[in-house]
């Protein structure tokens, strides 16, 4: 029993280890707002399908901490957004330009659906070929039925 309370205590004691300092509240919430405005539209690197706005990464709060101070010092968004593609290349923006280095990214999805569709269509059209069987005549169905009476008859 004493084990069991040494154990206990020692795991109270342990969960306080792992806590994190709290981040401290905004101090203009106007630049608060356009941070998160901005970071909208600005990926993680680290997670890369999040949002720095809602990324927990250290990498994102840096980001984060990089972009307030841009904020701060006057840059327009279209500035801070360029800071960070000169910095980063155009995967940190969620809808990046479309220009020949991003074509790919832009265009690859439909040029493989247009891909699939056509293979479909082949594999239809190919199948449909396969399925046409020669047409019966009278002598050829009757011997095809007593084949058929036959196996059922056996059974």
């Amino acid at each position: 029993m004493k084990l069991l309370i040494t154990l206990l205590l020692a795991l109270q004691c342990a969960v306080g280890v792992h806590a994190d300092e709290a981040a401290p509240l905004a101090e203009d919430p106007v630049v608060e707002q356009r941070l998160v405005i901005i970071a909208e539209e600005l990926r993680c690197l680290v997670c890369q399908n999040e949002s720095l706005a809602g990324s927990r990464a250290d990498l994102a709060m840096d980001l984060r901490r990089e972009v307030r101070t841009l904020i701060k010092a006057g840059k327009s968004d279209a500035e801070i957004k360029e800071f960070l593609v000169s910095r980063y290349g155009d995967f940190v923006l969620y809808r990046p330009p479309v220009k020949p280095t991003t074509w790919l990214l832009w265009f690859g999805p439909l040029l493989l659906l247009i891909g699939a569709i056509s293979l479909l269509i082949s594999i239809i059209k190919r199948n449909q070929k396969q399925k046409n069987t020669p047409v019966l005549d009278a002598a050829q169905r009757a011997k095809a039925q007593a084949l058929l009476q036959e196996t059922d008859s056996s059974k």
